[in-house]
């Protein structure tokens, strides 16, 4: 009976493989200025000067590499075939030659040094961080970037991106029809920065090693805890450059995006001036007491920004990340409990600590989950709370 039912699924089982491999075409999306082309092999040859001799490195590898494997491997092949024994070749009885023994040596000697002269001075020069027009700390998070500009202009403003929500609600959603071309490399707050100026990046992260990486500027380097790496790039060129985390960090991964929007030096001053206006607008009183239904409003912001990713909307989790949706810890009334946890993290930085979220948006998300879903709970937490909670860990 089994057999006679497998007889009869196996062509619809081959229909819906033929679909799964055709269904490409309904996804297909175009190459990305700044990001990934379709179908991409090589390096590509990116905005900045080390990206460009980057790209010049690989490809004179590349074929150097394949002039000496087709060399070496023309003489094998032809010394096999001309003196096989079928054609009465027999082999020779002789010890070590002292040409080809010299020869064999200074010859690849000669290779390896023509081919570390270019590398090693790429490679001191990506490293050469002095006098750079910006500095920029960037932090990474289980799943998403901290910046902190720290010297240049702009200096003293800091902001969290994260993977624009409407992009990770398509990936739930199973990735389905046309997709856009910047698919899950969209944020809501890229890092920007100027044309033609030195930017050093110095990385480190708040919990597992994290790899900051962009391509088009030809940057890479790890970001792990309590290490302080640099590196840097200058674009020559006005766009928007994208990247992603290239270090295994976590089942999130995948949704951890680098957007970096370069802009002429004007709009680069406007966009600074922008941003501190915001920054002094979002600039919150620890003191301000607030309503329950305006903290619920901003909680509900500051979940879906944050949180959702792991704990999901509906606040049930998955796998090993805990549920809201009911927790003790979110239903006591001790909000100390509650505000421990986000602030500093537990199970071994499964859950990470938020201390870089302010103490209103912290009253806030903490506020939400302790009144969304079924934790009818009426609490309020006030940043006042928040504020006593920092300084004991202090």
């Amino acid at each position: 009976m089994k057999s006679n039912w497998r007889n009869k699924m196996w062509p619809a089982n081959l229909l819906l493989a033929a679909g799964a491999a055709f269904s490409g075409a309904a996804h297909a999306v175009n190459d990305l200025p700044g990001g990934p082309s379709v179908r991409q092999l090589n390096l590509p040859i990116g905005v900045t000067k080390i990206s460009q001799e980057q790209h010049f490195l690989h490809t004179v590898m590349m074929v150097l590499c394949t002039v000496i494997f087709v060399a070496v491997f023309a003489v094998m092949f032809y010394s096999i075939w001309k003196h096989r024994k079928s054609v009465g070749h027999k082999a020779a009885n002789f010890h070590e030659s002292v040409v080809v023994e010299v020869i064999w040596t200074i010859v690849p000697f000669l290779i390896v040094i023509l081919m570390a002269l270019p590398a090693t001075r790429v490679l001191v020069a990506q490293k050469d961080t002095t006098n750079s027009d910006l500095t920029i700390k960037t932090t990474g998070y289980q799943w998403k970037w901290g910046y902190d500009y720290l010297k240049g202009e702009g200096e003293g403003l800091s902001f969290i991106s994260t993977l624009d929500s409407s992009q990770r609600a398509m990936s739930n959603a199973g990735a389905r029809g046309d997709m856009p071309d910047d698919y899950l490399l969209k944020v809501d707050n890229p890092l920007v920065v100027p044309v033609n100026a030195k930017i050093r990046i110095i990385t480190t992260a708040n919990d597992v090693i994290h790899a900051f990486a962009v391509p088009q500027l030809g940057v890479k380097q790890d970001a792990i805890p309590g290490f302080v790496r640099d590196t840097w790039f200058r674009a020559e060129k006005v766009g928007d450059y994208y990247g992603q985390c290239q270090e295994l960090c976590g089942k999130e991964h995948a949704y951890m995006p680098i957007h970096v929007k370069v802009l002429a030096a004007a709009d680069y001053t406007a966009w600074v001036d922008a941003k501190r206006k915001e920054a002094a607008a979002k600039q919150d009183d620890p003191t301000k007491v607030w309503t329950l239904p305006d903290m619920l409003a901003r909680g509900e912001k500051v979940y879906a920004a944050n949180c959702a990713a792991c704990h999901q909307a509906n606040g049930r989790g998955a796998g090993p990340i805990k549920a809201l949706d009911g927790s003790p810890t979110v239903l006591d009334a001790d909000h100390q409990k509650q505000l421990h946890v986000v602030l500093n993290g537990q199970n071994n930085g499964a859950m990470p600590a938020w201390k870089q979220l302010s103490d209103t948006d912290i009253a806030a998300v903490v506020s939400f989950t302790k009144n969304a879903w079924s934790n009818k709970t009426g609490q309020l937490v006030q940043p006042s709370e928040v504020l006593a909670e920092r300084a004991k860990a202090k």
